[in-house]
């Protein structure tokens, strides 16, 4: 099954975890499973990484929309449910709208649309200030993992030469 990554994965992974400086083999290895199609993200997460001033907006940009899906017409409906079902909850007024313009609105809804996992650092919670993306996917029985798990179940390996 394939993965659509959050916007903060690849955030946090070129802040953090996996720097282009001294772990390449980390954003090599999204570039080979996304040529093998199993890697991906939308083009809405594409335009927050576009906002920073580093090598991850332009490795972003490199990828184009191979890697960073734009919105299609099978999307529409789920966008539409998706909307419908968080303007439902208890959610504060705010916190709704930032959701609804969020990249993580486009990314959930693509992922329900073509039955795939969503890839993402946050964690559920009940504050009802910010809708958080393993909250929505489980009201719509979509799998959610973070990085690390995608790692390992996909087995990456970052293993220096002899």
């Amino acid at each position: 099954m394939a993965y659509y990554l959050d916007s903060n994965v690849f955030m946090e992974a070129n802040r953090r975890y996996y720097g282009f400086d001294f772990c390449p083999a980390f954003w090599d290895w999204l570039r080979l499973q996304n040529a093998a199609g199993k890697v991906f993200s939308v083009q809405a997460v594409a335009r927050e990484l576009a906002q920073g001033n580093d090598e991850l907006k332009k490795w972003a940009a490199e990828r184009g929309e191979g890697f960073f899906i734009p919105p299609e017409a099978h999307v529409e409906s789920k966008l539409e449910r998706i909307q419908s079902w968080v303007s439902a909850q208890n959610y504060e007024s705010p916190a709704i709208a930032e959701f609804l313009e969020s990249a993580d609105h486009y990314l959930i809804s693509q992922a329900l649309a073509d039955d795939r996992r969503v890839v993402t650092h946050e964690i559920p919670g009940n504050s009802k200030k910010r809708v958080k993306i393993p909250n929505v996917c489980r009201a719509f029985d979509i799998e959610y993992v973070s990085l690390f798990d995608m790692l390992r179940r996909e087995k990456a390996r970052f293993v220096l030469a002899d």
